[in-house]
């Protein structure tokens, strides 16, 4: 053994002692770092913590970060962590959001769509700006501003961003229109649009009306109270109000929807939360509807607003419930809207129905299970048979009639309706989940419209007159094949009734709008059909 090895041997543990000790002290600073004080970033409790994160992250932080983004991502991630319908939303959001509640927006008031790349005016808005202009169905524009629209790739946000404004504003529109050479300029003076929110009321035989609710904003109550009046000067004596698929709205329209039917004294509902104190709605002496015939229609799609109008007639014992189980959500919530534009959405209490049910669904499996409920219930064979739907008997409530109800999971109707699979196909799936029919609607009026309109001069007249010829069904199979659906000579079969209904559907609905589209969509629907037949 030479003397090196010897030497090396002898200082071993005294080197090892060395890195070990060295190792400690960076692992001390290590830690230090991991533990850094936040003092400096302000008092360490639990209400400034998130502003202290921020804080740290803003300055230190090895990269440059968007510290409004990452706050508004924040703010979103703890609300939505709460339950599924507390949120946020951005300020370029806020609009869009708000608009169907309030019931109006500011804009130029036309339904748009993208075809080609070019924007063409579906329909000017009755009453609106454009229709008063003499925009017209079928007209392109082709510049907004001094910004060209057409042949530039254009999207349905860009649009929206070009045509609505604050009222009283001027947008220069240059339009062109099929038969013209020229093109036209207009000047349209931005004004309050009106949403509405009954899409479709008419009368289903000599005495049953029928009323299409597709959401509970400010002005729905007026609308409804409108549309009521008219079709009982018409001979109206029972009635079925649609709100399938009708994902709600504002609490107090479905109260004064509800008031409308109840006695005097009958409770609609009552709400409660942690700190807000319970509140009960009843019913006062205004109803014009007490005594008339109603059925309400529900389905997957029915949702808060909808399920309170449908739990106070069900509760009460005053009509039928009919369709499949509502979406089940029980609770409310209240806005707030920051100065710079933005808001939040805060659930603070839970509603009951007249017996004290709650219908709001589980929310514990997370945000996407609960979304993916709908999805659940198909598979479960909910939509097909009633037997596949299953309730615990603690959620059994009793109505004053002695009729057995159920909470924690939607409304269950009175009459439970399967989900309509006559005369599907895998052809006609295609068909309608692409927009080929409305996409065919469209096209075939923007190059009929005259001859349609001078055919058929009322929407009553198209409904009992217009029928699809083989030389139409023709050029739809054409028109779906060029769209990428080839035709499918045994689903078009199976489907042929559907497929016809619903481009006669569409076609009136580009030429007379929600007039023509329900009566004609309504022929074939098995939930309108057992409604009917209740009534009488």
């Amino acid at each position: 053994m030479n003397n090196n090895y010897k030497r090396i041997l002898l200082f071993l543990p005294i080197l090892l002692a060395i890195v070990l000790a060295g190792g400690i002290f960076l692992g001390k600073q290590m830690v230090a770092v991991g533990t850094i004080d936040l003092s400096p970033y302000g008092k360490l409790d639990m209400s400034s913590k998130l502003n202290q994160v921020m804080r740290y992250v803003d300055q230190d932080y090895v990269d440059t970060v968007d510290l409004e983004k990452l706050s508004e991502t924040a703010i979103s991630e703890l609300l939505q962590s709460l339950d599924p319908h507390s949120y946020y939303i951005p300020v370029e959001d806020y609009n869009a959001v708000n608009d169907p509640l309030e019931g109006n927006f500011d804009g130029i008031g036309v339904e748009f769509r993208i075809t080609d790349d070019t924007i063409m005016i579906v329909n000017p808005l009755g009453g609106g700006p454009s229709e008063k202009l003499g925009i017209m169905a079928g007209d392109r524009i082709i510049k907004v501003d001094t910004t060209p629209v057409a042949g530039v790739g254009v999207d349905n946000q860009n649009v929206m961003k070009l045509l609505k404004g604050p009222k009283g504003t001027v947008v220069n529109v240059a339009i062109l229109r099929p038969g013209q050479r020229n093109i036209l300029d207009f000047s349209i003076t931005r004004d309050e649009i009106p949403l509405h929110s009954i899409e479709s009321a008419y009368l289903l035989d000599e005495q049953t009306g029928y009323v299409k609710i597709t959401r509970f904003a400010k002005n729905t109550y007026e609308e409804f109270l409108a549309a009521v009046q008219k079709l009982q000067e018409n001979g109206m004596k029972n009635i079925v109000v649609d709100l399938r698929n009708n994902g709600g709205g504002f609490l107090n329209s479905a109260t004064q929807l509800a008031d409308e039917f109840l006695q005097k004294n009958k409770m609609i509902v009552y709400t409660e939360g942690k700190s807000r104190p319970k509140q009960e709605f009843y019913a006062t002496s205004r109803g014009r509807l007490e005594d008339i015939p109603v059925v309400i229609l529900v389905n997957e799609g029915s949702a808060s607003a909808s399920e309170i109008l449908a739990g106070a007639i069900q509760d009460n014992d005053r009509g039928t419930i009919i369709g499949r189980r509502s979406f089940g959500k029980g609770l409310v919530q209240e806005g707030i809207q920051w100065p710079d534009g933005s808001a939040i959405r805060l659930t603070v209490a839970r509603y009951y129905t007249p017996t004290g049910r709650s219908i709001q669904k589980s929310y514990n499996d997370g945000l996407e299970a609960y979304n993916n409920e709908a999805y659940e219930r198909f598979n479960s064979g909910e939509m097909q048979s009633m037997d596949s739907i299953h309730f615990e008997d603690s959620l059994k409530y009793i109505t004053p009639g002695g009729k057995v109800v159920y909470g924690g999971g939607g409304i269950m109707p009175d009459v439970y309706v399967p989900i309509d699979t006559l005369g599907l196909s895998e052809y006609f799936g295609k068909l309608n989940y692409r927009g080929i029919f409305f996409q065919f609607g469209f096209d075939y009026v923007d190059r009929h419209r005259k001859e349609l309109i001078s055919s058929y001069k009322t929407p009553e007249a198209f409904i009992n007159q217009f029928n699809i010829q083989q030389k139409l069904m023709d050029e739809f199979v054409k028109f779906a094949a060029e769209k990428g659906i080839e035709e499918d000579a045994a689903g078009l079969a199976l489907s042929l009734d559907l497929i016809k209904n619903r481009i006669k559907a569409t076609v009136g609905r580009n030429v007379y709008g929600e007039a023509v589209f329900y009566p004609v969509i309504n022929e074939m629907d098995t939930t309108i059909k057992k409604a009917i037949s209740v009534l009488k």
